[in-house]
């Protein structure tokens, strides 16, 4: 809960001129409880994310 505490202007910063949601700014600092898994898309070559639970 403290290392939240530390994180919460960056959280902020993120939401406010990014507009992301409060889970998607902890996702892009790396603090969230989600593993990142790397999906083929066949239409193009381009690896889209998965964001599935551990």
């Amino acid at each position: 809960m403290a290392e939240m505490k530390n994180y919460q202007m960056a959280i902020d910063l993120l939401r406010c001129h990014l507009g992301l949601t409060e889970e998607e700014a902890k996702h892009q600092l790396g603090l969230d409880k989600t593993k990142t898994v790397e999906k083929k898309d066949t239409s193009g070559g381009i690896n889209w994310l998965d964001y599935s639970e551990e």
